[in-house]
């Protein structure tokens, strides 16, 4: 490992804490009292974004199997600007607006009896998707950040074996966040 390895290494450790941290803190935080207008569009902006990601996720599985590198590269870095994005727009959403309780039908905050019985066992299943899709989302960065330094350097090898696990852990994180929000946005309250 070079010392430019070892920076990079370093830099992305750094930048999956630092950014893990925000989410934590975004929890903990009450949100401001003034909210902007155009953050009620972020999380359909948000489920657009891991759907076209999980399309070109697929797509460049499907360029470097047909050893188009340059296609894979593009599509690539296509799909990791769009999670950038997605990155920044969850992080403004989650600063102004709270979770969004599953079964909430009359948007009070609190399920009832009524809701929780209407929701059934899909709770429990919304809930396992969630938990995997957060879970993995924490892993799933430094594993796409290193996958990116190995590739652009030319370290294919190396590449390989790490895409081995980011890529279907990457590929899941998006077509789950597809699924928490096609089943939670008919509870959000905007």
């Amino acid at each position: 490992m070079t010392l430019n390895d070892k920076f990079f290494s370093r830099l992305i450790w750094i930048v999956s804490a630092v950014v893990l941290v925000v989410v934590i803190i975004l929890k903990l935080v009450p949100p401001p009292a003034n909210k902007p207008s155009f953050i009620y569009l972020l999380p359909h902006l948000i489920g657009g974004i891991n759907a076209t990601c999980s399309l070109l996720l697929i797509l460049s599985l499907v360029f470097i199997k047909q050893k188009k590198i340059q296609a894979h590269k593009v599509t690539n870095v296509i799909t990791f600007m769009l999670s950038a994005v997605f990155l920044i727009f969850y992080i403004l959403f989650h600063l102004y607006e709270k979770d969004t309780k599953f079964g909430d039908v009359d948007h009070n905050g609190i399920l009832s009896a009524v809701e929780l019985a209407a929701v059934g066992s899909l709770r429990y299943v919304y809930f396992f998707i969630l938990f995997t899709h957060i879970l993995l989302a924490i892993v799933v960065l430094p594993l796409i950040l290193i996958s990116f330094l190995r590739g652009f350097s030319m370290q294919v090898e190396r590449h390989k074996k790490i895409v081995r696990w980011a890529y279907p852990v990457w590929l899941y994180v998006a077509v789950t966040g597809v699924i928490v929000y096609l089943m939670i946005s008919p509870y959000y309250n905007f």
